[in-house]
């Protein structure tokens, strides 16, 4: 590319000219092309590590003016082909022009002008590129690129310098972070080292120092592990590696893919070594920090923080803390943890101002909010700045009370959707939700208590709960806007009285602020989900009366009606989750303490931010929880752990408590109060109490001797840990049964156990090493599961297939590559389309067209050259049996395992198929498959019409049932017969097979024979179909009316006339059947002289390219071409599969051929040999190396 002129003093150092003239000079940098020696060598290690490749491309000109000994570089080029193109412009346009000037000076001030202007106009053209990437990291991206041989789709995110360990030996070099893989490049010596690791692939990912591997980060496959040390900054670069590892176990858990955020603002400048997706990546660590921090929704985007202080009028000081501002709220958390936070939507915000400053109070801005509560923060750095962004913010803030901000559906559906109304302008009656239900204005516990007895305890201890939350709200505030504190955190430990729970919990969980915000969003998915019939829906239904049926509110209609109503809404919205078991026990809890819609919004919150991925189809959060809880446990109780892993306990007794939250495993009246917890801490409380249960049961777990001891032990247990200051009746517990009757064992107190687990043993538990440990186990379970799902499918098509089970699931682990691959460089058709996790793991994945031709050039043995793309297409409509565009694994296996397994008769019927209509036309059977079910039915018809005055038993229609949906087996007679048209295509793919054979002039030999017969076959047929008559063929019966010519018309004919000349028996034979005329008569020394046809290769002329016509070619179509051309196709020659079978038969290479079996093992061996990590290569150019490979 053309650089601004920049002066070299030493122009020869470490630099080889190549080419000169009087003003310019080409330059090639040492190291690069052949030759070179030692100093190359070194040279070349030295760009390598020092990354000098980035700022000084390989080639180079510049320009020199008489004797003088300064010059100016003015192009630089990373390929031989680029600088040439460069040195040939100057050549052209500048050589004649300079030629004319006197005087060097005005040479060196015209080339630099001309120079600059150049690059101006090209820097119009990128000036949006420029913004967003440095010019540096632009050519570190190409350089990617071109050393991985990665597409434009590939996006670099950053590079880092480090060393990778080979053995013992560290190679240093620079590892690439891309969207998709992780790379490494290093050049020592001559010794080329190249690493590519897909992040799909990365089973573990960890930061660890050793005495070996210093600061290193291992990245861990299925198969190795790769070490990386000697980082400049080693936590940068495993963040971002964290952060690509989760989005690669994104796509493969439910195809998110990644895709960049625009809408990012513009960098004050543009930064050296960092690109857009860097900073892309970066904000969403610093949102995803800020949304589980407050609990906010996923469409919240952290506008900026700032350090602070927050007058606290309750302690009567100012905190130390951080200031955070987003589209819709102002956050505050302070420096030391659970002292204060705060949140403020901008919804309730009423005036933001500053203060006057003063030496206590530095730069203060007050804000005020519509509940007349007033927040003074101070000692902020840019005070100005800071008012301008909240005040652009609250302008966009709608002035109805509710924010613009759409919800974060899954659905594509307004957010808040106008009420139905009626002629008069009323709301309409809604058919299935509507105010007036009591379920929408109360929660179902305070429905079913009004006229319960009192007589159920004292309520004293519930009343002095529910004073000191009065207290609490005097003093630090009620609502959104409340100040969060310690003294918040004690009372929730103390348990929430029954009436403010609900209260609480949309408030602790954020759902309070998403309801707020999207008014009528419940009533309008009930609206629409209710009457469907889903496989969601299906499922609610039958767990229904499996919620708390215990409970007296679910004993009814009224409680049954209102979780459906929540469950099927909540299925709308997020289809992707549907319905999963578990969530009707939560939900039913819900609906004790909140009405409907508050109920929905909970759950939102639950399944969507609190408990990610647990109420899915394959519970993967849970899965992800249960090993950091083994984790922890291998931590805090490590005696423990080793014997409740002998006897699987961990495993069993981890997925109820986290999915559940407790709640099927304790009474409901101590479980409940662990909800209260998990509200406000989240699931670091879960985690603590589960920990708090196996310590207090450690001596009898260590004693036991099966897992069934072991989980008697842990269920009474729980079902005696009681709540003493309940008030509502007491509720019946499934664990009952297993309380022993001689001695009931002792009671555990709910609050004591918390508070022994929140505050004593394991409170020093933080949830941002909980995240840190999810993430590790997140790999794992990920990739746990999707080698389940790889032995489910290999298991359930091994006996339908003759590839081995090590050949299918390394089949298997190729198509998933391809999917994976065109989800992220771009297909025919979405990420959605290709894999629909519901489906069965058989079905989940499925490649398009293109996929399925790249993965038949590479694996399939039937490859014709040019003509491979056209037979792979033709195989792909023949699987493709829905006709949907798509192929799953098992159709994929299928078209395989004829190639490679079938015999001659099956391969032969499956290179027929693949020429009739079905598999040119894509109709959707088989041919003739549909013609014999349909004969079968008709004659079971028929047998019940005149059996109809019979009197039959059930056995007889039973057996009538079975007789027809037993599938009919194809035979060849089922098959329908071969035109001359696909005729004709068929011998062009057989011509195209034998190409590369080693017996490919007996291969063709025999072809030609077989043609020459079966072509003589179908003239005869065709005289006994037209009942002896030689009548001529009217044009209009012809099933093909193209061309002979434009079928099989030569691209270039011979010009010395060998092949007329040279024209064989079978080369007429075929040429003639093409035609309408009556075909000629051969002689019986024509027939017996075989011999003069295999000294020639058949091939047809439609699928070579000129060059590739040798001289003892014969092409088909060749001779008579004036004679022939504007003739048609005879429509009524054919013939049929067993006279194709039975002339191929007489053919012993033919026989060979298509006996022979194929090896798989060696071609999937080739695909994997196209990622070697290690290679030793010349040191050329592209230039050179583009010349040897062609």
């Amino acid at each position: 590319m053309w650089i601004t002129p920049e002066e070299v003093l030493l122009a020869n150092a470490l630099w080889v000219s190549e080419r000169a003239n009087p003003f310019f000079i080409l330059q090639r940098r040492k190291g690069h092309g052949k030759g070179g020696g030692i100093t190359g060598l070194l040279v070349g290690t030295m760009d390598v590590v020092l990354d000098s490749s980035a700022r000084v491309a390989p080639y180079r000109i510049l320009h020199q003016t008489g004797d003088s000994q300064i010059f100016c570089s003015i192009a630089c080029g990373s390929s031989r082909k680029e600088i040439t193109e460069h040195w040939e412009w100057l050549e052209t346009n500048l050589l004649q022009t300079l030629s004319i000037f006197d005087n060097n000076e005005d040479i060196t001030t015209f080339v630099k002008g001309k120079i600059s202007g150049i690059i101006a106009e090209e820097n119009k053209s990128k000036a949006a590129l420029e913004d967003e990437d440095s010019g540096k990291f632009r050519e570190a991206e190409l350089k990617m690129r071109k050393l991985f041989g990665m597409p434009g789709e590939e996006k670099l995110v950053n590079y880092y310098s480090c060393s990778y360990w080979k053995g013992r030996v560290p190679r240093q070099g620079w590892v690439y972070l891309s969207v998709n893989h992780l790379c490494f490049y290093s050049l020592l010596l001559g010794k080329e080292v190249t690493l590519v690791v897909q992040w799909t692939e990365v089973t573990r990912l960890e930061k660890n120092a050793t005495l070996l591997f210093p600061e290193s980060v291992r990245v861990s496959t299925r198969h190795t592990e790769h070490y990386f040390s000697m980082f400049l900054n080693v936590n940068d670069t495993f963040k971002l590696m964290e952060q690509l590892a989760t989005i690669a176990m994104r796509q493969l858990l439910d195809n998110e893919g990644f895709a960049a955020d625009h809408s990012l603002p513009k960098a004050c400048k543009t930064l050296k070594n960092v690109s857009a997706l860097k900073r892309d990546l970066d904000a969403r660590a610093k949102n995803e920090r800020y949304r589980a921090l407050f609990r906010l929704t996923q469409d919240e985007r952290l506008d900026g923080h700032t350090d602070c202080t927050l007058w606290t009028p309750f302690a009567k000081m100012h905190i130390v803390g951080q200031l955070f501002v987003s589209n819709n709220y102002i956050c505050f958390c302070s420096r030391e943890e659970d002292l204060c936070q705060l949140i403020i939507p901008l919804r309730e915000v009423s005036i933001v101002e500053k203060a006057d400053s003063s030496s206590v109070l530095p730069c203060p801005v007050s804000i005020s909010t519509k509940n007349k509560m007033t927040f003074l923060f101070a000692n902020l750095k840019d005070r100005d700045f800071l008012v301008q962004r909240i005040s652009d913010f609250l302008q966009r803030t709608p002035e109805s009370g509710h924010s613009g901000s759409p919800s974060p559906s899954t659905t594509p559906l307004s957010s808040s959707l106008p009420t139905p109304t009626g002629a008069a302008g009323e709301p309409s009656q809604r058919r299935h939700y509507s105010p007036s239900l009591p379920t929408a204005t109360q929660s179902l516990l305070r429905i079913y208590q009004k006229d319960a007895p009192e007589e159920h305890g004292p309520k004293t201890k519930e009343k002095m709960k529910e004073e000191s939350w009065n207290i609490h709200f005097l003093e630090f505030g009620r609502g959104v806007c409340m100040y969060r504190t310690s003294k918040t955190r004690e009372l929730v430990l103390n348990g929430i009285p029954e009436s403010l729970r609900g209260e609480l919990w949309l408030l602790f969980s954020g759902a309070q602020n998403e309801m707020d915000t999207h008014p009528g969003y419940y009533a309008e998915r009930v609206e629409q989900a209710m009457g469907r019939c889903t496989l969601a829906t299906e499922e609610i239904e039958r767990d229904l009366h499996r919620s708390m049926p215990e409970h007296h509110a679910f004993q009814n209609e009224m409680g049954i009606a209102a979780l459906r109503r929540v469950l099927t809404a909540y299925a709308c919205r997020n289809p992707g989750i549907g319905y999963c078991q578990a969530m009707n026990i939560v939900t039913s809890v819900l609906l004790l303490y909140c009405t409907e819609e508050e109920a929905f919004w909970l759950l939102v919150a639950l399944c969507e931010r609190m408990l990610p991925d647990y109420y899915n189809t394959r519970v993967v959060g849970a899965l992800v929880d249960q090993g950091v809880f083994e984790e922890l446990t291998r931590a805090c109780l490590p005696f423990l752990y080793e014997h409740m892993q002998e006897l699987g306990v961990i495993s069993t007794i981890s997925l109820s408590w986290f999915l559940t939250l407790f709640l099927s495993v304790m009474p409901f009246d101590s479980a409940v109060l662990l909800v209260d917890c998990f509200f406000y801490e989240g699931i670091k409380v879960i985690f603590q109490v589960a920990l708090a249960v196996l310590h207090a049961n450690m001596d009898t777990l260590l004693d036991c001797n099966d897992e069934g001891e072991a989980m008697t032990i842990l269920g009474r247990y729980l079902d005696n840990v009681v709540n003493k200051q309940t008030v509502s009746p007491p509720i019946p517990h499934l664990h009952a049964l297993l309380t022993s009757g001689d001695e009931p064992p002792p009671q555990i107190d709910i609050f004591q156990l918390i508070k022994s687990s929140c505050e004593q043993k394991f409170g020093s538990l933080r949830a941002d090493v909980i995240e840190q440990m999810r993430f590790h186990q997140r790999l794992k379970v990920i990739q746990s599961l999707e080698d389940t799902a790889k032995r489910s499918v290999v298991r359930a098509i091994m006996t339908d297939s003759a590839f081995s089970i090590e050949e299918l699931e390394e089949l298997y682990v190729h198509f998933k590559a391809k999917h994976i691959m065109s989800c992220y460089w771009g297909a025919s058709t979405t990420a959605a389309e290709r894999h629909d996790p519901s489906l069965p793991y058989l079905e989940q994945y499925r490649i398009d067209l293109g996929q399925f031709c790249q993965l038949f050039g590479a694996l399939g043995t039937w490859l014709c050259g040019t003509h491979t793309a056209t037979l792979a297409a033709r195989l792909f409509r023949l699987l493709d049996m829905n006709k949907d565009g798509l192929i799953n694994f098992k159709e994929f296996v299928t078209g395989l395992s004829g190639m490679y397994h079938g015999d001659m008769t099956e391969k032969l019927k499956l290179l027929y198929n693949l020429h009739l209509p079905p598999g040119k036309q894509g109709k959707t059977q088989l041919c003739g498959s549909n013609n014999s079910l349909i004969n079968s039915l008709h004659c079971i018809q028929c047998n019940i019409v005149i059996s109809v005055s019979e009197v039959k038993d059930y056995k007889y229609y039973l057996r009538m049932w079975a007789m027809e949906n037993e599938p009919k087996k194809e035979t060849i007679k089922d098959l329908r017969r071969m035109n001359q048209e696909q005729f004709i295509e068929l011998c062009k793919t057989l011509y195209n097979m034998f190409s590369e054979d080693p017996l490919e002039q007996e291969l063709y030999h025999a072809i030609a024979t077989v043609a020459s017969l079966l072509l003589r076959i179908g003239e005869v047929g065709k005289k006994f179909t037209n009942n002896g008559a030689n009548k001529p063929t009217d044009t209009t019966n012809a099933q093909a009316p193209a061309p002979a010519a434009e079928l099989l018309q030569p691209e270039k004919e011979e010009p010395n006339g060998e092949s007329s000349s040279g024209q064989s028996l079978v080369c007429r034979a075929l040429a003639e059947a093409q035609l309408e005329t009556p075909p000629q008569q051969t002689s019986d020394e024509e027939v017996k002289d075989d011999t003069s046809v295999s000294s020639y290769s058949m091939v047809s002329t439609g699928s070579l390219q000129c060059e590739d016509i040798a001289d003892d070619t014969v092409l088909i179509g060749c001779a008579g071409d004036q004679q022939r051309r504007g003739s048609i196709l005879d429509g009524d020659w054919s013939i049929t599969f067993e006279q194709v079978l039975a002339s191929m038969l007489t053919e012993p290479p033919l026989v060979d051929y298509f006996e022979k079996k194929g090896d798989i093992q060696a071609r999937m061996a080739i695909c994997k040999m196209q990622r070697k990590v290690e290679r030793q290569v010349s040191l050329s150019s592209d230039h050179e190396l583009a010349q040897l490979s062609t």
